[in-house]
């Protein structure tokens, strides 16, 4: 006897539900492996020092507990003002006194929960029946995923990336699901999750739009497809909304701006610029070489989607079995149709293709947003999960060729793996606590406002400092110069913690300039003059951390001898001095006549190329002897001296360019040829164009 269609679906979806009891084989051995394998790299990796971690991941964790609004003023740069609650599971470790290998332990027992979602959405999306072939193909994709360079770089580290793509995971986890067997409850959990992400770290944002290109698959009739999209766009929405609430709050409170320092061109905080803060480091420069970021991501070299040396094997892969396996298809599909697929081949190819949309989607806005494989995490999974169900549906009948080419793609990601990736930013040795600073007596028990200079803003000794201490990152890559909204600010709280105020800088002390070496005392001064003060010699302390390379800013263009390498004993040492800083009573009007005078050339220079010195107008800062502005968006610095206006890519290169002599620049903008060749920007004077 026939049956009818809605007999049909009843039958196929109890079927699907029979194997979905089996869906993930072995689920707990699978867990375990994968958090014993974490926690072995975390422990030959070593302790990872990276800039980040010391510049604003341990503050921001700190501040998340700890009210610093009122205290504190841009302690770590803008980052100062993220939201800082993924990062407070690390400051809590570390402010427990654990060791700092059971704080990287614990961290990377976190992190494998990336993999073991990994496995869930392999499993989920996997057409075989059999338990067997159902681990063999989770493991294949978790392995893959576990390759990613990215991946390793953050195991056990303070990175937020890697926390928040379990978040992204598991949401689009969900929505497979959901594909699969749809019910408004997945739809729900998945946004609450994505939303959440996206709070906690809005690069996640992109994550969070793509899954409407998954969730478009659900196989719903129309209306109740549109209902589910609607129902996960306001869902997502609201629980952003609540998860950001708690720190936005206080962000419009104090500078009117909800998710400041971003969005403040809508919003206009007058404490920040109102430029775009798209980074254009790893964003392609053109359509050709957006179409080769894939087989770029091969090569050995830095730079390419990330800062350290990470090559890639998987997106090439993806790529290229997607184009055979849609040749495959087309072909195919010319030929006399054959027997139906079942159910569950149906429903793992339809979880397929959503899959392979949203992460198409993806790419797309993340190499336009970003391009950075930091921020791609979550995404990298998918794509191990996706490039290995292409391989299994095209060699369906091939298992030996397919197995063979899966080993030989493991086989070549592991040689890169093992030659050619850096895994530390900055690696240190599993000894003692996670920071091992010696303060002294004076600084941990007296109060005072630390004004701290460097691109680096050393926050993360805050914790370390008397209760009630104030700290402020003035001269770094965002100057609060000595006007402006963000002056009234820094004055307030200079004029509040007069006499107790210190400088503080990398180095084991600020050394008179007859030493000959960095940090120098008259640096040092020409950043405080800014705010009419000076380095008091007489007073100064020094704090130790045992357990981190030191690293001293260096004056661009600086006339002392670089230091050499460290011997082995003094590697793992650093130093950060800090004196006590009083009035500069000496006259700064020769001194104000030559910052304006820079400012018409700095900004004649940024009228004349928009496109590379942005943001705009920013603060001037003088060291050593020169003038200069940073341009965070595109890593550039400008600067003049000897007469000549100069700028260097600080990320690619040490190598300063002459735009031409301060006098000409200074009469009006001079006609300029600017862009971006070859993943360098270039300035070029159109001479006789004037």
């Amino acid at each position: 006897m026939a049956t009818s269609g809605s007999e049909r679906f009843a039958l196929a979806q109890r079927h699907l539900e029979e194997v979905d009891t089996a869906a993930t084989p072995f689920r707990v051995p699978v867990y375990i492996a994968c958090t014993l394998l974490s926690v072995v790299l975390n422990y030959a990796f070593g302790k990872e020092a990276a800039f980040d971690s010391l510049h604003y991941h341990f503050y921001d964790g700190f501040s998340a507990l700890n009210n610093r609004f009122g205290i504190d003023y841009f302690a770590a740069g803008a980052q100062s003002y993220f939201n800082p609650y993924a990062y407070a599971p690390f400051y809590a470790l570390v402010k427990l006194g654990l060791p700092g290998l059971a704080i990287g332990t614990t961290l990377a027992m976190i992190h494998s929960v990336v993999l073991w979602i990994t496995y869930e959405l392999a499993c989920t999306v996997c057409p075989a029946q059999s338990r067997r072939e159902r681990l063999f193909f989770g493991l294949c994709a978790t392995t893959l995923a576990l390759m990613n360079p990215l991946l390793l770089q953050q195991i056990g580290s303070s990175f937020a990336d890697i926390t928040t793509s379990e978040l992204v995971l598991g949401g689009w986890l969900l929505l497979a699901r959901a594909l699969r067997r749809p019910t408004m409850a997945s739809v729900i959990f998945s946004a609450i999750l994505l939303g959440c992400a996206t709070a906690l770290k809005p690069t996640n944002a992109l994550h969070s739009i793509a899954g409407f290109a998954v969730l478009a698959f659900v196989p719903l009739p129309l209306l109740q497809k549109a209902k589910s999209l609607l129902c996960f766009g306001v869902t997502l929405g609201v629980s952003f909304a609540l998860a950001a609430a708690p720190w936005s709050y206080r962000l419009a409170m104090t500078f009117g701006n909800p998710m400041f320092p971003l969005m403040n061109g809508i919003f206009k905080s007058p404490e920040f610029t109102t430029e775009s803060l798209k980074h254009y480091r790893f964003v392609p420069e053109s359509l050709g070489d957006a179409l080769r970021r894939p087989f770029d991501m091969l090569s050995t070299a830095d730079m390419i989607h990330d800062e350290m040396t990470a090559p890639d094997i998987r997106y090439a892969l993806l790529l290229i079995v997607f184009l055979i396996f849609a040749i495959a298809w087309l072909w195919q599909s010319r030929r006399p149709a054959g027997a139906a697929p079942s159910p569950v081949v149906k429903a793992s190819s339809r979880a397929v293709a959503a899959l392979g949309c949203g992460f198409a989607v993806d790419w797309i806005l993340w190499l336009d947003g970003s391009g950075n494989s930091r921020y791609f995490i979550p995404m990298a999974c998918v794509a191990a999960v996706v490039a290995v169900a292409l391989l299994f549906k095209l060699l369906i009948n091939h298992t030996r060729g397919r197995n063979a080419i899966l080993l030989a793609l493991l086989a070549a990601q592991t040689t890169l793996l093992v030659l050619n990736v850096q895994y530390r930013w900055n690696a240190a040795p599993w000894e003692g606590r996670w920071f091992n600073v010696t303060v002294p007596e004076k600084l941990a028990n007296e109060p005072n406002l630390y004004l701290s200079i460097g691109v680096q803003s050393n926050s993360f000794i805050v914790p370390f400092l008397a209760k009630g201490s104030g700290f402020v990152n003035f001269s770094g890559v965002y100057a609060l110069g000595p006007e402006g909204a963000n002056a009234s600010r820094v004055k307030a709280l200079i004029e509040r913690s007069t006499p107790h105020l210190r400088v503080i800088v990398s180095g084991e002390r600020i050394y008179p300039d007859s030493a000959r070496r960095d940090p120098r005392q008259s640096d040092t001064d020409d950043a405080l003059r800014a705010f009419g003060l000076r380095v008091d010699m007489a007073d100064c302390e020094t704090i130790a951390i045992k357990g981190l390379r030191g690293q001293i800013q260096r004056p661009w263009e600086s006339s002392i001898p670089a230091p050499g390498p460290l011997p082995p004993a003094f590697r793992y040492k650093s130093y950060l001095a800090s004196c006590h800083v009083v009035p500069d009573t000496r006259d700064e009007s020769q001194e104000m006549a030559a910052r304006r005078a820079v400012d018409i050339v700095l900004n004649h220079l940024e009228d004349a190329c928009p496109a590379l010195f942005i943001p705009r107008r920013s603060q001037s800062e003088h060291q050593d002897q020169v003038w200069l502005r940073n341009y965070p968006q595109t890593d550039l610095i400008a600067w003049v001296t000897k007469g000549e206006l100069k700028f260097q890519d600080a990320a690619r290169g040490p190598q300063a360019i002459v735009i031409g002599r301060e006098e000409e620049w200074a009469k009006a903008p001079l006609p300029l040829e600017c862009g971006r060749r070859h993943e360098t920007f270039f300035a070029n004077v159109l001479h006789g164009k004037q």
